[in-house]
């Protein structure tokens, strides 16, 4: 059986170039039992009343760090808590959860479920004895069908079973919109077209005006692309156009001004774009592309040696068929 397209941040040890696409192999997502080192340094920031945030490495995955790189937090609401991101493992899972536990004793109502990369989905088994309800977008169950058990057997080979945990499934799927009632709050949440993957969900909390737009907005980090150059930019200005003034990102500081954060991302993504187009238009090979375009981006993001490369493939591979 063919193994199914991977994410690049999760498997970043191989890179196989050709003309009409790439595969990349090469597990790099790592946990133990309990984060180690890297928790001494984890804290959980308050960025709005009742809403918690940890920063994630500017890293990749590695035994130390157990895949603890994404943003990961939650919000506490009058009638319960709603997990925003569940973490990069199982360890970073139950890492999270004992720090909800640690700030109150009400019931975890909801897990969110981003999209279908492993940093943001494999720490949902920590909230399965919770019996919350596992929001996604609409697609996420067919991505995670192609993908999730060969990720989970790849951390099953480094890690064993009992480190590695399920893959889990939204129980609750958007298509479009959807809305959470948490008493004192209400979590909007929106089903984007293909743009990091093809399971983006976001989420805009009434309380605080915060928008959560996942992997959707990268800071620090550079964007890893998985799904749509041309539909990110485009879902790119439909999160300009919900309005809100502070956002929550993926990747990078707990909470960042929107539109400055935006204007950098879609900045990287421009840039990926025309040269990509341009290189396809003088028939240099994908090959040679991955080392001249986007060059210009290369000190304002953290990561650039290792992901802009990848980002080209999976970009030239879209466009050179306009």
């Amino acid at each position: 059986m063919t193994a199914p397209a991977v994410h690049p941040r999760a498997f970043p040890g191989i890179r196989t170039l050709s003309r009409r696409g790439a595969l990349f192999g090469g597990l790099c997502l790592c946990c133990l039992p309990t984060l180690g080192r890297a928790a001494e340094s984890f804290t959980m920031e308050e960025v709005g009343p009742g809403i918690f945030v940890r920063k994630g490495l500017i890293a990749d995955a590695t035994p130390e760090n157990a895949d603890a790189i994404a943003n990961i937090g939650f919000i506490v609401g009058q009638k319960g808590v709603l997990v925003t991101e569940s973490g990069g493992s199982l360890a970073d899972g139950q890492w999270l959860r004992a720090e909800i536990v640690k700030r109150t004793t009400k019931p975890i109502t909801h897990v969110v479920l981003t999209h279908v990369h492993p940093d943001h989905v494999f720490g949902a088994g920590a909230f399965v004895q919770d019996k919350p309800v596992f929001i996604g977008h609409a697609k996420l169950t067919e991505a995670l069908s192609a993908r999730g058990e060969f990720y989970r057997k790849r951390l099953i080979d480094l890690l064993g079973e009992d480190r590695t945990g399920p893959v889990v499934y939204p129980t609750l799927s958007v298509a479009d919109t959807a809305e959470v009632d948490l008493g004192d709050r209400r979590l909007t949440f929106t089903a984007h077209g293909p743009a990091h993957t093809t399971s983006d969900l976001s989420m805009i909390d009434s309380g605080s005006g915060l928008l959560f737009p996942a992997d959707l907005l990268f800071v620090t980090r550079i964007p890893s692309l998985d799904g749509s150059l041309k539909g990110w930019l485009k879902e790119a200005e439909r999160l300009k156009a919900m309005g809100p003034s502070r956002a929550v990102p993926g990747h990078g500081p707990v909470s960042v001004d929107l539109a400055p954060a935006l204007a950098d991302l879609t900045g990287y993504l421009t840039a990926l774009r025309d040269g990509t187009r341009a290189a396809i238009a003088k028939d240099v090979s994908i090959e040679k592309a991955v080392d001249i375009v986007a060059r210009d981006q290369r000190d304002k993001w953290a990561l650039f040696d290792t992901y802009n490369g990848r980002n080209v493939t999976v970009a030239y591979q879209e466009l050179e068929w306009e």
